[in-house]
């Protein structure tokens, strides 16, 4: 049985059947032309064997680009008379004898391939009335692939992207220090994976893009190994992020069994969902034993977050910094801080404040009773050895003018 046809190859199935019907030849097909290899695409054929779809078929030797060269008539009723055409591999296998062709081109003037029909016996019915119906159908067609082709054009530019990275280390690990509020002194650090300033790009979009075209869980384990390698650079706790799918995967849990785990706090996203809670508590419930804590990053930022909280019974949940920042000049941001902060202390679950800017923010915070803070006034993302030792005050750094979307993306 040969593959499934794509949503859009059946509707060009159908456009094909009603040109071999409409113009009464054995064949009709869609072809993709790659500059070296004519693919047939899709076919539908009244002798499926001389024509199989998805056959490849050098180029340069088909009718096809000999039309499209103008080596050919774009209308064909009879090979014979055409010394080029019986020169073809095709006239002699499998004894083409008719045939017409037209261009198929997408919306940017791209030459996709071509709109075929052909037969084994001559048709001097065959006119340009006949191109001129394919043309249409052609043009039908240009619309059904066209959002197949940008997409591919789309996860083609994203893996050649990723390929460096996946097959070097992976992305560039900074490590930024979490603070106790109340007294400023470091307790532990986030790493923060940063990929080439060139792509302009968050890392949060990165990944998204990743996991788009099925490289995510590769590249967030290479970021989980690199976020790991600080563990025996530094002191304190090391938070890493993770996203429920790739948390499910083998390669997770293996990583997880070489890791210091009450040095681990482990970060899920409140942007990402979960499918299935009952898998990601069975996953944790080791790790978790063995000292392990977990975090709901990005609390605020959505709704997902107080459902991931009541399921996940996490020991932290992260704030984000879109409530966080302002807080100090914000009533109904305090309101909601405090109320946030009430809900977890009221299950025994520390908070952490993200995005911390100024001094005025940090006062408000500690008003509210947020236990650990990182962001900006406290240091940005750096190197391992640019950490101040847990226990010490966290270096500031005056932020004035800044905000953390201002910052680029670490070139690896």
């Amino acid at each position: 049985m040969g593959k499934r046809r794509s949503e859009a190859d059946q509707q060009v199935a159908e456009l094909l059947r009603t040109a071999k019907e409409a113009i009464g030849l054995s064949v009709a097909f869609l072809s993709r032309m790659d500059g070296t290899v004519q693919h047939l695409q899709v076919v539908d054929s009244s002798i499926p064997l001389l024509f199989p779809e998805g056959a490849r078929l050098k180029q340069e030797t088909t009718f096809c680009q000999a039309i499209l060269d103008g080596r050919l008539p774009a209308v064909i009723p009879d090979v014979r008379k055409h010394p080029a055409a019986m020169a073809l591999p095709a006239a002699k296998f499998p004894r083409l004898r008719s045939y017409v062709s037209v261009p198929v081109t997408l919306s940017d003037g791209t030459l996709y391939g071509t709109f075929c029909a052909a037969g084994l016996t001559t048709d001097t019915g065959l006119t340009l009335r006949d191109k001129a119906l394919l043309g249409v159908l052609a043009s039908a067609a240009a619309v059904i692939i066209e959002p197949g082709v940008v997409e591919q054009e789309r996860r083609d530019e994203i893996t050649e992207r990723l390929v460096p990275v996946l097959d070097g280390r992976g992305p560039v690990v900074l490590l930024q220090p979490i603070v106790d509020l109340p007294t400023g002194r470091r307790v532990g650090a986030e790493a923060l994976s940063r990929f080439p300033a060139e792509w302009g790009m968050a890392p949060d979009v990165v990944f998204e893009q990743a996991h788009s075209v099925d490289l995510g869980h590769r590249l967030e384990l290479l970021a989980l190994e690199r976020a790991a390698d600080h563990l025996d650079a530094v002191d304190g706790y090391v938070a890493m992020n993770v996203s429920p799918q790739t948390l499910l995967t083998p390669g997770f849990t293996e990583l997880l069994e070489r890791l210091p785990l009450p040095r681990v706090l482990l970060e899920l996203s409140e942007h990402d969902q979960v499918e299935d809670y009952d898998a990601l508590r069975a996953v944790l419930a080791g790790p978790r034993a063995a000292g392990m804590r977990l975090a709901i990053d990005d609390v605020g930022a959505g709704f997902s977050s107080l459902r991931h909280i009541v399921l996940c019974a996490p020991d932290v949940i992260k704030l984000d910094r879109s409530i966080v920042d302002g807080v100090s000049t914000d009533p109904v941001l305090s309101t909601l801080v405090g109320a946030l902060v009430e809900f977890a202390h009221g299950n025994g679950t520390l908070v952490v404040a993200e995005g911390v800017e100024t001094a005025q923010d940090v006062e408000a915070l500690r008003g509210l009773h947020v236990d650990l803070a990182q962001g900006w006034f406290f240091g940005r993302p750096g190197l391992a050895a640019d950490l101040a030792p847990v226990g010490l005050a966290a270096v500031e750094h005056a932020a004035d003018g800044f905000s953390e979307d201002d910052e680029q993306p670490i070139a690896s």
